[in-house]
């Protein structure tokens, strides 16, 4: 059985996805300047991919997470974080935030999880880590709505 052909939005108007690649740097810029290291941007954006189920994006990302230091124990936890001991409580609020902003059309950020949260981010790094899941959250839509592929990698 043959999949449907999608449009490749970033190859059908090359200049948006130019634009949102631009976005995505800046925010990475406002990151590294809030102090948001490349592990906890890698968790966040990994597990938004994930509970989006964009396997485009959750590649990108566990290869990113691996080159940012991110060994598989770790990557394997990800999906059950909050029983697992191997996250810090910083990288538990972003991970909280992630969920409320991927999920953001059920209860926005309710007031509670904005003070929990705020009782462990700096000012600085909430809004770095909230426009990193603005921009993720855009990526994981445009590759999942265009069914970017996700071949098997073959060994070497």
């Amino acid at each position: 059985m043959s999949e449907e052909r999608r449009v490749h939005l970033s190859k059908s108007a090359p200049e948006a996805y130019r634009a949102l690649a631009a976005f995505s740097k800046t925010v990475g810029g406002i990151a590294a300047e809030a102090g948001i290291d490349d592990r906890l941007k890698e968790l966040v954006q990994l597990h938004v991919s994930q509970l989006n189920g964009c396997a485009f994006c959750v590649r990108v990302h566990v290869d990113k997470a691996v080159a940012a230091g991110l060994d598989v124990d770790v990557v394997a936890q990800l999906s059950t974080w909050r029983d697992s001991g191997v996250f810090t409580a910083r990288e538990r609020a972003g991970l909280e935030l992630a969920e409320a902003f991927t999920f953001i059309h059920e209860d926005g950020v309710p007031d509670e999880l904005y003070d929990r949260v705020g009782g462990v981010l700096s000012e600085a790094e909430y809004v770095a880590l909230s426009w990193i899941l603005v921009a993720i959250n855009a990526f994981n839509r445009v590759a999942i709505a265009g069914r970017y592929p996700v071949p098997p990698r073959h060994a070497s």
